[in-house]
């Protein structure tokens, strides 16, 4: 159990029981409670009750003290405050307290732009700190208290913004859903495309876990500094929407457009004809940017000479400008690769390859990989009579993200 749920735990705990306990059980049943957490436990349960450490501490020697009094002595009822009494907590005396933390917490919300804490990690010792800044007498504990019954928590980022959304964003996902099922009931090929993460190659830590011998887990460098003999990989991939089978690239060079098509190439060589043996069209849909990017000259260059080479007609359907995500090979292929070589230090090109080749799915996706050792250079030139040469057609909605090439006869 984690410590944030042991915290809930003790919290609900103390919530139901603290209207039946008087002031001398509830010190001794936080004791208790911190001596069966062990290390922290004091800590914690001070953080859950809102009891003061010095409390617990005195819990745990009365309970320590009647296990060794005699019984009569044990039996013997100290002295009780009357209800109510005591120090009262600083959030009743100081009233500006829980103002002033919000405001440190939160600034761009409660109007206090410049907040001594906007550039500083918001620690409750920190809180506490620039809290006594203030003149207030507080501690970090009770910072932590007074943060959970204003309900906050700690939080991590949350990846949901995409930019600003383009006008047309919604008609072009409906287009290209449109010009998916179009081809599929034609019975023509329709794949997606894009580049995965670029890998490091070695003995690095890669992210997740494995089953391993109890206390032997597999070593890999502490620092992920590349290789210079191994290098990246870029895989770049290809998904059949159809099929529910993939091709992957593992390219040890630049991923250019010319990389890209060349991986389209060997997928059709190797997976797609086989499949789709009298097709005549292809449905590519793609991100708006990359080496596959819808302003990419080089791209639809490269496009043509797959084009002339395969007899295919290709349409081209990209993303709107922030919505990379919703490419169907993110979340059909590329991550069951990663789930597949999750906690394996990827040390050779080789097991790269074994790794994303062996990857399959319960519902029945097959991948199939292969080592790209071309060489793919960057900073080429297309010159406008290079692309004059392209014979593409822009389709009636959005030309500029929608398009057919057709071979040169």
């Amino acid at each position: 159990m984690n410590a944030a749920t042991t915290l809930t735990t003790v919290q609900d705990k103390y919530r139901s029981l603290a209207p039946l306990m008087d002031e001398r059980v509830r010190r001794r049943w936080a004791a208790s409670e911190a001596l069966v957490l062990g290390w922290g436990g004091i800590t914690l349960v001070a953080q859950a009750t809102g009891l003061s450490p010095v409390t617990i501490r005195q819990g745990i020697a009365e309970l320590q003290d009647s296990a060794t009094a005699a019984p009569d002595e044990a039996e013997r009822n100290p002295r009780l405050r009357r209800p109510g009494g005591g120090r009262k907590r600083l959030s009743e005396s100081d009233h500006t307290l829980r103002k002033d933390l919000e405001e440190l917490v939160d600034p761009a919300t409660r109007g206090h732009p410049q907040s001594p804490l906007r550039w500083t990690c918001k620690s409750t010792r920190n809180l506490a700190d620039a809290l006594a800044a203030q003149g207030h007498e507080v501690s970090h504990q009770t910072v932590a208290r007074l943060l959970q019954e204003m309900d906050y928590s700690l939080q991590v980022n949350r990846k949901t913004k995409e930019g600003a959304s383009h006008p047309d964003r919604n008609a072009q996902f409906e287009y290209i859903a449109q010009q998916v099922r179009s081809f599929q009931r034609r019975g023509q090929p329709v794949v997606s495309v894009d580049t995965k993460k670029k890998e490091l190659i070695g003995d690095f830590k890669n992210g997740g876990q494995e089953w391993q011998p109890e206390g032997k887990p597999e070593e890999v460098r502490c620092k992920d500094f590349k290789d210079k003999q191994l290098g990246k990989v870029a895989p770049y991939g290809i998904y059949d929407l159809t099929a529910n089978a993939g091709w992957v690239s593992v390219g040890i060079d630049h991923d250019t457009s010319q990389f890209a098509t060349e991986t389209l190439r060997r997928w059709w060589e190797n997976m797609g004809r086989p499949v789709y043996p009298q097709a005549k069209e292809l449905l590519v849909t793609a991100d708006g940017g990359g080496s596959n990017g819808s302003r990419t000259r080089l791209w639809k260059v490269a496009l043509q000479a797959l084009a002339d080479q395969t007899g295919l007609r290709i349409s081209v359907c990209h993303f709107p400008p922030g919505t990379s995500k919703w490419n169907k090979i993110e979340h059909r292929l590329f991550c069951h690769i990663t789930e597949n070589w999750r906690g394996k230090p990827l040390v050779s090109r080789a097991v790269v390859v074994n790794l994303i080749g062996s990857t399959k799915t319960k519902a029945g996706l097959r991948i199939q990989a292969e080592l790209d050792t071309n060489s793919y250079p960057t900073g080429i030139k297309v010159t406008a009579e290079e692309l004059a040469a392209v014979r593409i057609k822009k389709h009636s909605f959005h030309g500029d993200w929608n398009y057919t090439i057709t071979p040169t006869p």
